[in-house]
């Protein structure tokens, strides 16, 4: 039987098949033709479409903020990444799925993902929140009597908690991600050099030049068009012209995650603070952002070596263990 882990990301959709490993990597985005919809590029190719396209062409991500906003053109997406990996409708109809969810998923959502499995043909199906496998993918030891701590950021939405092998005791799935960071960098550029960089553009500062180290002196000559004359221009940005558009989104995410660790019990803050904070998710990787967060909380913060796999890993863990699918699905659906 197939057995897939699924993590339908806003950023980026992952697959992790039993006996393959993770088998899909690719962008949560479908180019379609404005007016009749006629899908015109998906995944990858569809995103090398954003910012060069005509107006006769619309770039569509369906699912924003952890959310699916396009049930239509996820389930292409979707129906497009299975037949890719080699697994067609009628084999998807036999096999056993595992869907990643944000913490806290409300049975709104949980529905959209019923049909959306539903229409790639999907008959079995299970949910899991974002935290359990995030720690699960990083190794993390779970059991019911020593709560861990997981931050998992991606790029649309962050999930933040404090668990156990006996459920979430206090948790938060935030729709903020790497893609606001993203915005705060274009619309930075523009007052800053009077120049309109596109999204790949402001993706790629935030990658290799942004920073939480206020002393970080890397840059980047990027490409764009001179606002007053409209004009192609070239400016070289520095780790310091949008060291605030990252310092703002960190803050936002220590305030959450403190509020959080208030919400505990005292011997269950007592573990956490014992144990940790287990960071992943895309967005982990962004330069000095561990070290940020445990100087604001005051406590010891651990990246794995691919924080940005750790979701589909533990995905492909969880799916691949009966037992622990048992102890951490929310909902079984057959």
């Amino acid at each position: 039987m197939i057995k897939l882990a699924i993590d339908f990301g806003s950023s980026v959709t992952k697959i992790y098949k039993i006996g393959s490993g993770i088998v899909l990597a690719e962008a949560t985005c479908v180019a379609v033709a404005s007016g009749s919809g006629a899908v015109k590029a998906l995944g990858d190719e569809a995103k090398l479409l954003i910012g060069k396209t005509a107006e006769f062409t619309t770039i569509v991500f369906p699912v924003f903020e952890a959310d699916i906003v396009d049930e239509e053109a996820a389930a292409v997406l979707l129906g497009y990444f299975l037949k890719k990996i080699g697994v067609s409708k009628a084999q998807a109809k036999r096999a056993q799925v595992l869907f990643s969810v944000p913490c806290g998923a409300e049975d709104a959502l949980l529905e959209k993902y019923a049909r959306l499995a539903e229409a790639c043909g999907i008959r079995s199906f299970r949910f899991v929140e974002v935290p359990f496998l995030a720690a699960l993918g990083q190794d993390v030891p779970l059991n019911e009597t020593d709560p861990v701590f997981v931050i998992d950021i991606g790029g649309g939405c962050t999930n933040i908690a404090a668990f156990s092998l006996d459920g979430i005791i206090a948790g938060i799935g935030l729709g903020i991600g790497g893609s606001n960071i993203d915005s705060q960098i274009i619309d930075r550029i523009a007052d800053s050099f009077h120049l309109k960089i596109g999204l790949q553009t402001s993706e790629k500062l935030k990658r290799t030049v942004g920073s939480l180290y206020a002393n970080d002196n890397e840059s980047m000559v990027v490409n764009g068009r001179d606002i007053s004359t409209g004009r192609p221009r070239a400016v070289a940005v520095s780790s310091a012209d949008i060291y605030d558009c990252v310092k703002l989104f960190a803050d936002r995410i220590v305030k959450y995650a403190l509020m959080i660790v208030a919400k505990l019990p005292a011997e269950v803050s007592a573990s956490v603070y014992r144990n940790g904070i287990c960071l992943s998710g895309g967005c982990a990787r962004l330069i000095g952002l561990d070290d940020y967060i445990a100087r604001e909380m005051q406590m010891d913060v651990n990246l794995s070596g691919e924080p940005q796999m750790a979701v589909i890993l533990g995905g492909g863990r969880t799916i691949g263990n009966e037992e622990v699918l048992e102890t951490v699905c929310l909902r079984t659906e057959e």
